[in-house]
């Protein structure tokens, strides 16, 4: 595969982000020249953190008043959109966009977590992917509307969601973040309900030209 890649885009700067846990690749990635982008260092990287926890204890959901939680199965797949595209605007999301996600084999609509106004915008909104063999869900993506951030929305729906999930038989859940200390508050909420950091996933990445070998270097 990685022959592939590399003869497919040779013309390019080529980029992966594979997991700090699999050692295997880290080494097969080394192998072929790839290596930490230094660009996604610093304050301000691009580098992932992955974050989890158990679902032993669960604190209860505490919305504001004249909010409730819905699913993507009552709310239908107009407010699904809408929702998505509020929280990450500018946004390329489509409603056929959408329509792939749901034939994806994981997802379910059920676990699909939706916060609704009182005005009945969907607020807030995140996706559990539900993994049954190894008894493990993830939140992905997560986001609020910019109008009804800072109201604790993200927090109850997500402790809501690790509910839901452990009701679908999940033992275990997890969620990523940006990890640099400039990008703080999405791991900040996460933080909040019991998330720690678990990996760090930092970009590696192979320039479009080739390194001078080193009987080039020694006569150069």
């Amino acid at each position: 595969m990685i022959d592939w890649y590399d003869g497919t885009a040779a013309d390019i700067e080529r980029t992966v982000m594979p997991s700090a846990a699999d050692e295997f690749a880290l080494k097969r990635w080394a192998a072929h020249g790839y290596e930490t982008d230094p660009a996604s260092l610093g304050d301000t990287g691009s580098w992932t953190q992955l974050n989890e926890r158990d679902l032993t204890d669960v604190e209860q959901p505490v919305l504001p008043a004249g909010f409730r939680f819905r699913t993507a199965d009552e709310a239908g797949p107009k407010a699904a959109v809408q929702a998505h595209l509020d929280a990450w605007a500018p946004s390329t999301y489509t409603a056929e966009g959408y329509q792939g996600v749901r034939r994806t084999a994981t997802y379910r609509g059920d676990l699909h977590i939706l916060v609704e106004a009182p005005d009945a915008t969907m607020a807030s909104s995140t996706i559990m992917w539900l993994d049954e063999a190894n008894k493990t869900a993830e939140f992905e993506p997560v986001g609020t509307h910019p109008h009804y951030r800072r109201l604790g929305l993200g927090r109850a729906m997500l402790l809501h969601g690790m509910h839901l999930a452990r009701a679908a038989g999940a033992t275990h859940m997890t969620v990523a973040c940006l990890g640099a200390p400039g990008h703080p508050k999405a791991r900040g909420l996460y933080y909040s309900v019991g998330f720690r950091e678990l990996t760090r996933d930092v970009p590696l990445i192979r320039s479009s030209k080739p390194k001078p070998r080193a009987e080039d270097r020694a006569f150069g």
